[in-house]
């Protein structure tokens, strides 16, 4: 079955309860007039038949009962041609007005009355003919059923134009959607400012395009990044290659040229685990099954692992745990991602000999977990974008990351439901603190 538009569809559907309504007005119409007009013909029939009552009662206490049927005869003539009228008496008295029935008479409409005058029973049964009722019913037929299809056929063609008219915007948003692609997203669509629901769609539909484009723009520049920061370890690690091929050197020249080899070698593979797991968080690929933990316990782990990194730059590592209880509903892997990055960070950035400081504190519904160090610090500027993709504050940490870290940890507290708040100054030290939900049992995932 071909696919038809709205506009005939909703043509279809109006033309239908159109034609509903108007027949069943229509019926309304003719039955309330029948029944109008019978009511009509049964009180005019109800008041003759009254009148010739009184009539008999009084002309039977006058007259002999051999005169009777004159005296009736001659009170009937004065009554409407279609009349037709009979009266039975109990004593076999009969009287029939016209003595014939008149023709016509099967479309008559008929009431019937019983009353007494002293010594005797009638029964009196009175006709009139419904022909003029049945023909103005006729005439009423025909005008309906005729002018019935002309009001519908009217109707359907303004109804077309007006849904034509109607639909006109949707057509203009169409052909507008159509021409929007990947490379003019920044086109929006046009929005009529009538108030209505075709208002609130377009406007829905360029704040979407409005986030597919930052999308879009998000999507390209971390690849336009991701692509920079890859060819960097990959050109040393060519150079290096070609630098140690290029002639005979000692074994001591080629070790160097392969200790550089596998260093950038680690650092390609810490940058591909990293896209690749900002790559997986952003699809919600990835799984993250949450179950009860003690934070401290990933705290303390996560602080084992950098320990070593900071007794070699001559930095002490203190962690700060309380009494208080530390259960949250988390991932243990990626919270201690969360931490490496903010303690590897930490103990990058703070000067020899200086503090790193890890403490953990309950504070009613809520654990918080703050790294604090004394070093380099971080300008207000850059506060607002260190959890930026590839971004990075200034040249003393150009060659010491991807600036993907940061980013990683974010993503990962918002996953688990948590906040992650940065308070910094230059040359005095930075302090991040990540508050998590504590959890309650039974323990109910974020």
């Amino acid at each position: 079955m071909p696919e038809r538009s709205i506009r005939f569809r909703l043509t279809a559907w109006y033309a239908l309860v159109l034609f509903a309504a108007l027949g069943l007005l229509s019926g309304l119409i003719w039955l309330s007039l029948r029944q109008r007009l019978l009511s009509e013909v049964d009180e005019d029939l109800a008041a003759r038949a009254e009148q010739f009552q009184q009539y008999v009662v009084h002309e039977a206490a006058e007259v002999p009962a051999v005169r009777l049927k004159d005296e009736l005869e001659e009170f009937c003539q004065a009554l409407p041609p279609s009349s037709f009228l009979e009266l039975h008496g109990g004593s076999g008295f009969e009287f029939h007005y016209p003595a014939a029935r008149p023709p016509g008479a099967r479309s008559t409409h008929s009431i019937q009355k019983r009353f007494t005058i002293p010594g005797e029973d009638f029964d009196l049964r009175i006709s009139s003919s419904i022909v003029p009722v049945q023909h103005t019913l006729e005439l009423l037929e025909w005008l309906l059923f005729g002018l019935v299809p002309v009001v519908i056929a009217i109707a359907c063609a303004g109804g077309a134009w007006l849904s034509r008219r109607a639909l006109k915007p949707v057509d203009d948003i169409t052909a507008a959607a159509q021409s929007i692609g990947i490379g003019n997203l920044s086109q929006r669509l046009p929005s009529p400012q009538t108030g209505d629901e075709l208002q609130r769609l377009t406007e829905v539909w360029n704040t979407m395009l409005g986030r597919l484009e930052g999308a879009v723009n998000t999507l390209s520049q971390f690849a336009a990044d991701a692509s920079h920061e890859l060819r960097t370890p990959l050109s040393v690690i060519r150079t290096s290659a070609e630098v140690a091929l290029r002639r005979a050197r000692s074994p001591e020249s080629y070790r160097a040229s392969l200790e550089e080899i596998v260093g950038e070698s680690e650092r390609l593979t810490a940058l591909v685990e990293d896209l690749l797991l900002l790559a997986r968080s952003d699809a919600q690929a990835a799984t993250m099954p949450k179950e009860l933990l003690a934070l401290d316990a990933v705290v303390q782990a996560a602080a084992a692992q950098v320990r070593g990194a900071a007794d070699f730059r001559g930095i002490r590592l203190r962690t700060k745990a309380g009494d208080s209880d530390t259960t949250v509903s988390g991932n243990p892997a990626a919270l201690r991602r969360l931490f490496l990055v903010l303690l590897d960070n930490a103990v990058k950035y703070s000067h020899p000999d200086s503090e790193v400081t890890v403490s953990l504190q309950r504070e009613g519904k809520t654990v918080a977990v703050a790294v604090e160090d004394s070093g380099i610090g971080i300008s207000e500027a850059d506060q607002l974008h260190i959890f930026e993709r590839f971004y990075q504050a200034d040249r003393a940490r150009t060659d010491r990351g991807f600036g993907l870290g940061l980013s990683l940890a974010e993503r990962i507290a918002r996953e688990h439901g948590a906040k992650i708040e940065v308070t910094s100054r230059e040359g005095a030290g930075t302090r991040f603190v990540v508050t998590f939900y504590a959890a309650a049992a039974p323990v109910y995932h974020l």
